[in-house]
């Protein structure tokens, strides 16, 4: 029997798990391990689709009878793709290209239903940064909140007291935007507002 209140979440990402519990949903956690290199020539959009359904996939066949959620983040600044800084210095480097700047953040998400069908959906969120001091992008790497976020930043951390404007999905910018989530499971049956007299 396919069960329509299960959902299994593809990530281990804090963050994502906070936004669904501010909408009441407490999925199960099981992250998928893909090779989440870019593909030659491969746009933003085309990558977050690409690795937000690959992920999905990866571990539908073991949960065949729940919804399966999965989302992907990268953040752009001209035609340069910032995923997750690997060290400090690349941390620093990522923030001294952000300053003064606007960049956009592109989601992917993909939602898996108990019969097998599968969605997918892509978000763009611009974010205009204030110009950033010496002192400020050493303290903020000295923090260590750029350690696991595309882009070496959390917004809803620190550094969102350096966005000067944010046109578009702020859920997006932190890891998932809510309300194409929210459209594509409720859209399938699964009961988006049954969690909601739980929510945090």
């Amino acid at each position: 029997m396919k069960n329509n209140s299960r959902l299994i979440l593809a990530s281990a990402s804090p963050r994502r798990l906070e936004l669904l519990a501010q909408i009441g949903i407490a999925p199960d956690v099981h992250p998928a391990d893909i090779d989440e290199t870019p593909l030659k020539n491969e746009t933003a959009k085309a990558m977050v689709l690409r690795l937000a359904e690959g992920k999905a996939r990866a571990i539908a066949p073991a949960h065949a009878d729940a919804f399966i959620l999965a989302a992907d983040t990268t953040v752009v600044i001209g035609r340069r793709m910032l995923a997750k800084p690997e060290n400090e210095t690349e941390a620093r480097q990522f923030l001294e290209w952000l300053s003064g700047r606007r960049h956009r953040v592109w989601g992917g998400i993909c939602v898996i239903t108990p019969t097998g069908k599968c969605l997918t959906r892509a978000v763009c969120t611009t974010v205009a940064f204030k110009r950033l001091t010496a002192a400020e992008i050493s303290a903020y790497v000295a923090s260590g909140q750029w350690r696991g976020k595309a882009g070496g930043y959390a917004v809803q951390g620190i550094a969102g007291t350096f966005v000067v404007k944010i046109v578009g999905s702020y859920t997006n910018v932190v890891g998932l935007p809510l309300y194409e989530t929210m459209t594509l499971l409720g859209g399938e049956g699964f009961p988006i507002r049954f969690g909601w007299l739980n929510a945090v």
